[in-house]
């Protein structure tokens, strides 16, 4: 189905079909002639979007942003920051194994002393 026909069946307006597919919200649509064609997976894809602004009282930039950060590694990295700097987010715990790994890494960087008197050293 063309555009309108979407629009109309979705309950929203073509020209917003437009807007959210600039978003990068919609799912490509767009035949090789240019039109753009709606079937039943392009609807419910729609349809969530559109029930996910509804249910968290969200825009489509603001929908379509949390995409992007979990799409790019590098935004959402920038944002986990910012989360932590203010507080929202706490950073992630540091792992055991790698206490384990760094104590290990210093324990092999020592050099060995002499052998201590009493002690042997195995037979070659």
């Amino acid at each position: 189905m063309r555009i309108t026909e979407a629009a109309r069946r979705l309950g929203t307006s073509p020209r917003m079909l437009r807007y959210r597919e600039a978003l990068g919200l919609l799912p490509a649509t767009r035949e090789p002639g240019g039109h753009r064609r709606f079937g039943d997976a392009e609807l419910r894809a729609v349809a969530l979007g559109l029930a996910l602004e509804k249910r968290y009282d969200i825009g489509p930039a603001e929908l379509a942003f949390g995409l992007r950060v979990l799409a790019e590694p590098q935004v959402q990295a920038r944002v986990r920051e910012l989360g932590e700097r203010i507080g929202r987010l706490s950073p992630p715990p540091a792992r055991a194994l790698d206490f384990e790994k760094e104590k290990a890494l210093r324990l092999l960087r020592r050099q060995p002393g002499p052998p201590s008197p009493g002690t042997t050293t195995p037979a070659s």
